[in-house]
């Protein structure tokens, strides 16, 4: 289950993405186009990924405390 939740994590956060791009550049007269808008949430959900990754590893470190010593 803990795949089907990052896939569906993950495609939520795609959607908005998507969204929001379309939405918010245009707000601030730049206009981008739907291969513009899809390449710029590919990489946002990519950065928040290896983000999430990044978060759930530092906190794993600090829950089993210190390592010791090889």
């Amino acid at each position: 289950m803990s795949l089907v939740e990052v896939a569906c994590g993950t495609g939520i956060g795609f959607g908005v993405s998507l969204l929001a791009t379309a939405i918010i550049l245009p707000w601030h007269g730049i206009e981008v186009t739907r291969p513009t808008t899809l390449s710029i949430s590919a990489a946002f959900t990519a950065i928040s990924i290896v983000r999430s990754y990044l978060v759930r590893r530092l906190f794993e470190r600090f829950r089993s405390g210190p390592r010791p010593e090889d």
